[in-house]
């Protein structure tokens, strides 16, 4: 028998919503809001939900009313997570399109990324900021400076999920010395086509790091060269549910996928060698980048001794800093160590500095 639901002290509306008769499915879901703890709003029909479905910040909706929420002509909104318990279920798939959810998990297996949405949902937890890396041209150290960041995050104590959106990158495994690491990469990813949900994500793809405390999503060896931007789109909420920070190096040729991660509006840092001809290459990524939050990152050695501030003015572009030559780097990645391991590169001496400018959940916010 279903518990109670938990007394509003707030009007419903502002409440996140759970519709669902399955018993045990309120057991589970009513469990896990109290240990955040959220109050939900719990309405076991649809029929009578219209008001709460359009106000609420987060409607929970079990899979076995959604085609009724449909019949009822209830809204297509943002926000609506479709909740289940058969993994078997391949009808779900169809009812998620149809009620137009942004989201299909099943429990218990999502029940660390179902917290964590709740966690946020409430105000007690915000979404793990998205910063994006992309390269003014190639070879500019758009993926050094991405798993600088993410390595600086780990080492702080903080949980990251590091996105190899570059098909044509090499593999950000390679940099961090993890290509024989086990777990998902992207052609198990997209050959999901939908049946992974997000927090079944985070756990199926390579942890590496301090404590596992890295979550690497790149590429195989093999023949897929793009990503759906469905399935960015389940990445960027495995990383913003359940991590610290986000980090995505993007290809310059800014494809679907890239868009998608690019319309999270995060920080978007344009790595730019100190060359003109770079610089100029860079002029053209930057057009693909209108009205994101754009900065450069100018990357040493300057042999014609161009600095960093009329690059970013050239740009029409705010600097983000500066980072000198580093001799010992080639070496470094060959061997598999990330600039970011150590606080004694200058990789590592930039992603401090930016990383003190974010807003991350400190490091013990939730459960892992």
């Amino acid at each position: 028998m279903s518990p109670p639901p938990l007394p509003a002290t707030e009007p419903a509306s502002r409440l996140p919503l759970l519709v669902s008769n399955d018993p045990l499915l309120l057991d589970e879901l009513l469990r896990l809001a109290a240990a955040v703890p959220v109050e939900l709003a719990v309405m076991p029909e649809p029929g009578a939900a219209h008001e709460a479905w359009r106000c609420a910040p987060l409607v929970l909706l079990g899979t076995e009313v959604a085609a009724e929420a449909v019949r009822r002509g209830l809204p297509r909104r943002a926000g609506v997570i479709l909740v289940g318990r058969d993994l078997d279920d391949a009808s779900v798939w169809e009812r998620a399109s149809s009620v137009g959810a942004e989201q299909v998990v099943f429990l218990p297996d999502a029940e660390g990324w179902l917290t964590g949405r709740l966690a946020t949902c409430a105000g007690i937890a915000p979404e793990a900021p998205v910063v994006c890396v992309v390269g003014g041209r190639g070879g500019a150290g758009a993926s050094t400076l991405a798993t600088a960041l993410a390595s600086v995050a780990v080492r702080r104590g903080h949980r990251c999920m590091l996105i190899d959106a570059d098909p044509l990158g090499g593999g950000l495994d390679l940099v961090l010395g993890e290509e024989s690491a086990p777990g998902a990469r992207w052609p198990d990813v997209v050959g999901a086509a939908g049946t992974m949900p997000a927090g079944g994500l985070r756990d199926a793809v390579p942890r590496c790091g301090r404590g596992g405390a890295l979550s690497l999503l790149s590429w195989d060896r093999g023949d897929l060269l793009q990503i759906p931007p469905e399935s960015m789109q389940v990445a960027l909420a495995a990383g913003r549910g359940g991590d610290d920070l986000v980090v995505v190096d993007l290809p310059r040729r800014l494809d679907p996928a890239a868009q998608t991660a690019l319309d999270c509006l995060g920080p978007v840092l344009l790595v730019v060698p100190a060359e003109v001809r770079a610089t100029a290459a860079a002029a053209r990524v930057a057009t693909g980048l209108r009205g994101r939050d754009v900065r450069v990152v100018v990357r040493g050695p300057a042999p014609s001794g161009l600095g960093p501030e009329l690059i970013a003015a050239s740009l029409g572009l705010p600097l983000a800093g500066f980072v000198r030559a580093d001799r010992r780097l080639a070496a470094a990645l060959e061997r598999g160590n990330p600039p970011g391991a150590t606080g004694r590169t200058p990789w590592a001496a930039f992603s401090e500095g930016f990383l003190d400018g974010l807003p991350l959940r400190p490091p013990d916010w939730g459960p892992r």
